[in-house]
């Protein structure tokens, strides 16, 4: 079997153990409920070191942990006692503005892809936090990913941001955005939100604390065309705070990282949903006020579009019929506060999944406690991913994750 000396000869990354230099700071992940003690942390400079760090797991017999931008709710970029391939430093960004694709290293960061991208008025979709790993977001359950390329769109300046709304409002608000985003032109991307107001210029100083329902809009048409495009949200009601207008891409992309930072804790659940009935308005209306902390919410997110246009057997992605991503989020930097803040998540979640004509959910938006739904969400897909689990992984080394065990 390979010894560590060994394995350190084999990589270019640096090998760190317990009570080495860096070993603190590595083991730690995004959310701060995971304090996990790895045995071994391997930062890989290349897919070779990459591929040494598996074949080393393998060997010892130990759990192999892959971390990208270590964003994972249930904390699988890290392990008690096992190995933590860290691809953090493979976060290099290739733009060919020609083909419009980027090719973008395993550890990078949408942070890292947009910087890259927006400097040739290009994007892809991505998540709200730019810390978040790009690979994680994207993929995951089979192996190592060092490497992937993402279509680019030319999208430069887009036109939107949050637009805060009283709670009383929120029924009306929460069913006109179902109304219009079935309908609205494929530019607007938008999502419904809860949010205790932040310390911000843009938010009066006396709401300061105070709970608000929101829509947080995207706009990437013509800049000039976006305020038309978000005016049936303004027609609900009085927007009571907001910052909307014409901003780099990367800006909204980066617009809730003060809300999120690494450390916070977090407790997660999710749902695809494909209807919005009365009853579950009215069941949102009645949890979602009760939001704990400034960094829990609600969103709301649309996936119809182009998401729809993609057949249930072309990619991983079970569930092309919904309408929607829920998640519901608690974070806190307080351990005090896991209890009610959990708490809150859960009875939220009882309340409103009745209603969302699905089992499954969007797999980042689990968390640890989840795991026995992995089949409901990878839906149709399911069987077809263990009988490729089981010709790649058949051992399920890469279990640290949503897992699709290996068919029998």
């Amino acid at each position: 079997m390979t010894t560590i000396a060994e394995l350190r000869e084999q990589v270019r990354g640096p090998v760190i153990e317990p009570g080495d230099d860096g070993y603190e700071e590595g083991r730690r992940v995004h959310n701060g409920m995971h304090d996990r003690r790895p045995a071994l942390i391997v930062r890989a400079a290349a897919t070779a070191d990459a591929i040494a760090a598996v074949n080393y797991a393998r060997e010892a017999g130990l759990d192999l942990a892959v971390r990208g931008g270590g964003h994972s709710g249930p904390g699988f970029g890290t392990s008690d006692g096992g190995v933590v391939l860290d691809l953090s430093l493979l976060n290099n960004v290739f733009v060919d503005r020609t083909k419009r694709t980027a090719r973008a290293g395993g550890g990078t960061t949408w942070g890292d892809f947009n910087h890259a991208t927006h400097a040739y008025g290009l994007a892809t979709t991505g998540g709200i936090i730019s810390t978040t790993g790009v690979s994680g977001l994207t993929l995951g359950n089979f192996g190592v990913v060092t490497s992937l390329e993402l279509a680019l769109h030319p999208v430069d300046t887009i036109y939107g941001g949050p637009m805060f709304f009283e709670v009383a409002d929120a029924p009306a608000l929460m069913r006109a955005y179902d109304d219009y985003i079935q309908e609205a032109p494929e530019q607007l991307g938008a999502f419904f939100a809860w949010q205790m107001a932040p310390p911000l210029p843009f938010i009066p100083e006396d709401r300061h604390g105070d709970v608000f329902c929101a829509i947080v809009a995207c706009w990437s048409g013509r800049p000039e065309q976006g305020e038309q495009a978000i005016k049936p949200f303004r027609d609900v009601a009085e927007v009571k705070a907001e910052h909307v207008g014409p901003m780099p891409y990367p800006a909204l992309n980066a617009a809730f990282d003060g809300l999120f930072p690494k450390g916070i804790r977090q407790y997660w659940k999710g749902d695809y949903v494909r209807d919005l009935p009365d009853e579950a308005i009215a069941a949102h209306a009645e949890h979602g006020p009760g939001v704990p902390t400034v960094s829990s919410t609600m969103h709301l997110y649309s996936i119809n579009g182009a998401a729809a246009r993609v057949g249930p057997e072309e990619t991983a992605f079970g569930h092309r019929d919904a309408r929607y991503a829920m998640v519901i989020l608690s974070a806190s930097p307080d351990p005090g506060d896991d209890e009610a803040d959990i708490r809150w998540v859960r009875d939220y979640y009882a309340a409103v999944h009745p209603y969302s004509g699905t089992r499954g959910g969007y797999v980042n938006f689990m968390d640890s406690d989840d795991a026995a739904r992995a089949p409901e969400n990878y839906g149709g897909s399911y069987e077809r991913l263990r009988a490729i689990k089981a010709e790649y992984d058949p051992d399920n080394l890469f279990h640290l994750n949503q897992n699709v065990t290996p068919a029998d």
